[in-house]
């Protein structure tokens, strides 16, 4: 397993919300932006428009779990930024998964 820093200031999620590439399913939103370090950095944002705490921190759970999943499938030096959506806490951890893969795939970042 490979260290991954974490996005926490709102200027790290500022530029990739507007240079970042983005791309959208039902259950979630993914922004990938080269960095100029060798390092995977990760932002997970939910909106209180999904819901209550416990379905924030649940989406919040299942997206980090997907990221592990495809953490060494991942090319260094970009950061990302999954926002969750409203159908989010409905879906089961393998939807989130299937979506991120296919986002990271379409942004080419995963290894050959």
């Amino acid at each position: 397993m490979r260290v991954h820093l974490t996005l926490k200031e709102n200027r790290q999620f500022q530029r990739a919300y507007r240079k970042g590439k983005s791309f959208v399913s039902a259950g979630l939103v993914t922004y990938i932006i080269k960095n100029n370090t060798n390092n995977l950095q990760i932002g997970i944002t939910t909106s209180k428009k999904i819901g209550k705490a416990v379905q924030r921190n649940r989406c919040r759970r299942i997206i980090r779990a997907a990221f592990y999943q495809l953490e060494n499938e991942i090319k260094s030096g970009y950061d990302f930024v999954f926002v969750a959506r409203a159908k989010t806490p409905y879906l089961k951890s393998t939807d989130i998964y299937n979506a991120m893969r296919n986002h990271l795939q379409q942004a080419n970042v995963l290894k050959d």
